[in-house]
């Protein structure tokens, strides 16, 4: 069954750099979109929760997916992320994102106002009316307050052709299971987790949405076409290997620990905006701990 939007496999929540000022460095950004198209990004999501996106102006997101798009240029899809609590910036932000030539959108479940299921379905049903460009819903929880339900999903994705996927970040099997039962087969479900990645594909997911593709892009790669073509011993050793990582990853509020080790690496600097906060050197000292561990067990060495 062909998708009726592939973005790929790994689609990079990429971060925002920031200088010492916490102003957008957009010398290390390109910097780090080298990076991610020379270690297995298929498509890179910018502006979204990673990127720092309650932190972002509308301007600020518009340049950033003005620049990336400029220097990807075709050879990988640019998802932006335009998602809003507010349906009105939501569909203005998403025009926005089509108007700059983002590839397609990612749009969250509202969040803090805590919609029910029929208000996730007008929601997204008025974005999708608003604009041609395929949007990724993003269903998380833990930051939104609010579930969507598999049967929401299916009823958007069948009442709306340019609803083509969702992201989802809820460990929650079953959900998964109804999802891929109950949504057509060419709407692509993505997993929200990278330690979720491999039990997800194994209900019918397609791929990722990443944070870990930062500095283990190609070992997740592996896992994916691993598992696909029937290795699964292999993907399944090769998600043992990188485990420790994908939990590290998330010991602070993320994108705090990837920065760290981008800034190891020297891609980036080691600078988020308030009211996140950096490592101290302690945890500084656990998470590249596990890093050199998890690296020096799949035989790479990344810093």
């Amino acid at each position: 069954m062909t998708l009726r939007y592939d973005a790929g496999e790994i689609i990079t929540a990429m971060v925002t750099p920031f200088n010492e000022k916490r102003e957008i460095d957009f010398k290390a950004l390109e910097n780090l979109v080298r990076h991610l198209l020379n270690t297995s990004s298929d498509a890179i999501l910018v502006t979204g929760t990673t990127g720092e996106s309650p932190t972002l102006t509308h301007e600020e997101e518009y340049e950033i997916l003005y620049a990336v798009k400029g220097q990807v240029s075709g050879a990988r899809k640019v998802i932006m992320g335009a998602g809003s609590n507010s349906t009105k910036t939501a569909i203005e932000s998403s025009k926005k994102a089509q108007e700059l030539g983002a590839d397609a959108i990612l749009s969250v479940v509202p969040y803090y106002n805590k919609p029910n299921q029929q208000g996730m379905i007008e929601h997204f049903g008025a974005i999708a009316r608003a604009v041609d460009i395929p949007i990724i819903m993003y269903n998380i929880p833990g930051r939104t307050g609010v579930n969507m339900a598999p049967q929401t999903a299916a009823y958007l994705a069948k009442e709306y052709s340019n609803i083509v996927a969702i992201k989802q970040s809820f460990p929650d099997m079953d959900a998964i299971t109804e999802l891929r039962s109950l949504c057509p087969e060419d709407f692509a479900i993505y997993s929200g987790d990278d330690s979720l990645t491999l039990p997800m594909l194994s209900l019918g997911a397609h791929g990722v949405v990443s944070v870990a593709s930062h500095v283990v892009g190609d070992e997740l790669k592996s896992i994916i076409h691993n598992f696909k073509s029937g290795q699964i011993k292999a993907a399944r050793n090769m998600h043992q290997k990188l485990y420790p990582l994908f939990r590290k990853l998330f010991m602070a509020p993320n994108p705090v620990p990837v920065k760290t080790v981008l800034s190891r690496m020297k891609i980036i600097e080691n600078y988020v905006r308030r009211p996140l906060v950096e490592l101290n050197e302690s945890e500084k000292a656990e998470l590249y701990n596990v890093f050199d561990e998890v690296t020096e067990n799949i035989g790479k060495k990344l810093s």
